[in-house]
């Protein structure tokens, strides 16, 4: 092989491992089509008040509750020890974040499943349109329902 074929080889090589310099993106974004709202608001008001409400006949994982992690019946299943650890929460708002629509929140089926006369729900319906567990919900987000 001539000198200069080896030459441009090695040059090739050289270059090859030098590499291209890392370019620190920042944080990498969210999934598209996922929406993360608040994550105070979910933990002060849509865990205590909408989720895990003391009103049992709104309660999505209470005891008979059809949302509980350890024996839930569907796509929805949260973490329910009492009290909820600051990982845990952020393990249910994750989970929830799932089912949400940040383009049409009004449309997000966390909304649309409990919501009487909206959408079919195993758990039947939980609240009714105007009441304050959809208020709650419509607030969470900056544009509202």
């Amino acid at each position: 092989m001539p000198s200069s074929h080896v030459r441009v080889l090695a040059g090739v090589l050289l270059l090859a491992l030098t590499g291209c310099p890392t370019v620190d993106l920042g944080e990498e974004p969210p999934p598209p089509g996922l929406c993360r709202p608040d994550t105070a608001y979910f933990e002060d008001t849509i865990w205590p008040e909408v989720i895990n409400s003391a009103d049992a006949s709104r309660n999505c994982v209470a005891e008979s509750g059809c949302h509980q992690q350890a024996n839930g019946r569907s796509a929805l299943r949260l973490i329910t020890n009492d009290p909820l650890s600051p990982s845990e929460l952020s393990q249910n708002y994750q989970v929830v974040t799932r089912f949400l629509n940040c383009g049409t929140p009004g449309a997000s089926a966390f909304l649309t499943k409990p919501l009487s006369g909206v959408e079919p729900h195993g758990g039947g319906d939980l609240f009714d349109p105007a009441s304050m567990p959809e208020t709650l919900f419509c607030d969470w987000f900056p544009e509202g329902c």
